[in-house]
């Protein structure tokens, strides 16, 4: 396989896996221990995971910070303990007969522009140095803060109703206003629940597990996500020829307790040439990433010594540019203005 040291790979994660179980196949596939991610995927989610590798490490920091586009469908009537299909239903309501349009006229007025979020308990959030998900499935309260989150679209692209049956010993029968309990419940005590599928692009950060509860909260009737697929992560899309297919497998193995294990893995659908084909070099993968600047020899010398440049693009209120040798395809440096027309290094890159 002909691959160089450092890029970019654009994975579709499958179902059911981690996203550190991805990492784990790209290290293996490429035999190199310096992988990342741009971005964590819960285990049910799907869809696009920048993997850098290499030098491409460094370039993951400044991705993760990229809006992102999802697809997904939120269960209205139905609060799980996650906010997610991989929690426990904790609670069942008849949900309103709502159109798409109506649906819509909602999402707009509460969930449009820069709102205050708080994301669920099970969450990647550290505490204190402890993630915010182990602390909860140790049974330990967790209040996490709101925060600020920009939400550019949240298109309602569909709304069916669904009957589900309620579990034994969860709360159901609540419902909204104008409604008596039991009232929608058919006779073999089923309720029906909304089922809306909806597009989402949003900033960094937001996460659209909690746009589900606190949609299904607005509503009165609780909500929770039955499917997450992740199409973009700034200019890095599912739908790019590059994209590296995978899919998850069972492995059973045998720990030294003599206890029989079977857990999911995730395995690359490519590999040899083919994967190197549709990995992002690192020249391409910066300028997807950020703004490039073009400089010469002599001021890539300079960066690389840490040296400040002059460069006309590097205005007060830029953001963070690619320093590019175009000639000869070389990555030098991520760079930051630093005022009066200068441009400083924030992180440099070894020549290749």
């Amino acid at each position: 396989m002909t691959l160089t040291d450092s890029g970019l790979l654009i994975v579709d994660k499958p179902q059911g896996v981690t996203s550190h179980d991805i990492v784990a196949a790209v290290r293996g596939a490429l035999h190199m221990k310096r992988v990342g991610h741009a971005g964590t995927l819960d285990p049910m989610a799907t869809g696009v995971l920048v993997v850098g590798f290499g030098n491409a490490t460094r370039l993951l920091n400044v991705i993760v910070e990229h809006d992102k586009t999802y697809e997904a469908t939120i269960r209205l009537g139905q609060r799980t303990t996650t906010d997610d299909a991989d929690g426990e239903i904790v609670s069942t309501r008849p949900a309103p007969a709502m159109s798409r349009e109506a649906l819509q006229a909602v999402v707009d007025v509460r969930f449009t522009g820069t709102i205050e979020q708080v994301p669920n308990a099970y969450s990647a959030i550290k505490i204190n140095g402890q993630r915010a998900y182990d602390l909860a499935r140790d049974g330990q309260e967790v209040r996490l803060k709101a925060r600020p989150v920009t939400i550019h679209e949240f298109a309602v692209l569909d709304a069916r109703p669904v009957l589900v049956a309620t579990a034994a010993g969860e709360q159901s029968g609540g419902s909204p206003e104008g409604r008596t309990p039991g009232d929608d419940e058919s006779r073999d005590g089923s309720v029906p629940v909304l089922d809306v599928d909806v597009r989402v692009a949003c900033s960094a950060g937001t996460y659209i597990r909690a746009l589900a509860r606190d949609l299904g909260e607005a509503l009165g009737v609780g909500g929770h996500l039955t499917r997450l697929r992740r199409t973009r992560v700034g200019r890095y899309r599912a739908d790019d020829p590059r994209t590296v297919p995978a899919h998850t497998e069972q492995r059973t193995f045998t720990t030294r307790d003599g206890q029989t294990v079977t857990r999911s893995r995730a395995v690359l659908d490519v590999s040899g040439d083919e994967l190197a084909a549709r990995a992002l070099p690192m020249v391409e993968a910066a300028s997807a990433a950020m703004p490039v600047i073009e400089v010469s020899d002599a001021q890539a010398a300079d960066l690389r010594f840490g040296r400040r440049i002059r460069a006309a693009e590097a205005t007060p209120r830029g953001g963070r540019l690619a320093a590019v040798v175009p000639e000869r395809h070389d990555l030098v440096a991520i760079v930051e203005p630093c005022g009066h027309g200068m441009a400083k290094p924030v992180t440099v890159f070894p020549v290749e």
